[in-house]
């Protein structure tokens, strides 16, 4: 029985132009950030990573479906002008006119989720936050642990610093002023089962 092999393009052992980056992406089946001239590979998600990327869409989805806000999934590639990164956050929301490079890349969110994994914690919590903050358009970031009930919510302040608010356990709500929402750590988790509820 021949096994099942996702297309992987061989991704350049050079570094590329942004052209080169974006022609490759485009004819590939998995999902690249780009930075200074060089591809490197995202992880694909896990069971826990895809329900808590679901809940909270789904979350969101019935708050915004009747307001100006537009809410975007992984699939949605995103740019950070002052820096250059193109990545894939787990979820934006746009809440102004949505701005674009390339017909097909975004620039303009106003919140940010990513997901975090063990292996990408660091990854999303030092480096990806600092070219996130640089968006001038971006007012509210969480991080999302999928191995606990937490979550970091951080929310740009009027002098430009960013405020930590960290909310754990089932119980907790949290408010979203950038986008009118509030989202129930309840709605994020359920059906989410962690390794010690395991057997």
């Amino acid at each position: 029985m021949d096994s099942f092999e996702v297309n992987r393009l061989p991704m350049p052992e050079q570094p590329c132009t942004v052209e080169q980056y974006l022609e490759f992406e485009r004819a590939s089946e998995e999902r690249h950030e780009y930075l200074n001239g060089y591809i490197h590979l995202l992880e694909s998600s896990n069971h826990n990573h895809s329900l808590i990327e679901g809940n909270i869409s789904g979350a969101l989805y019935q708050q915004l479906r009747k307001t100006r806000c537009l809410l975007f999934l992984v699939a949605m590639r995103l740019h950070i002008t002052r820096t250059g990164l193109y990545t894939y956050p787990d979820i934006c929301v746009v809440c102004d006119t949505p701005q674009y490079l390339h017909d097909d890349t975004l620039l303009n969110p106003v919140l940010i989720a990513e997901v975090m994994s063990p292996t990408s914690e660091g990854h999303d919590r030092v480096n990806k936050f600092k070219h996130y903050r640089a968006l001038e358009s971006l007012q509210e970031c969480m991080l999302v642990d999928q191995r606990s009930a937490r979550l970091e919510h951080y929310a740009r302040q009027p002098d430009g610093q960013w405020l930590l608010s960290d909310y754990t356990g089932l119980e907790a709500v949290l408010t979203l002023p950038s986008i009118g929402c509030t989202l129930a750590l309840s709605d994020v988790y359920e059906k989410v089962r962690f390794e010690e509820d395991s057997e």
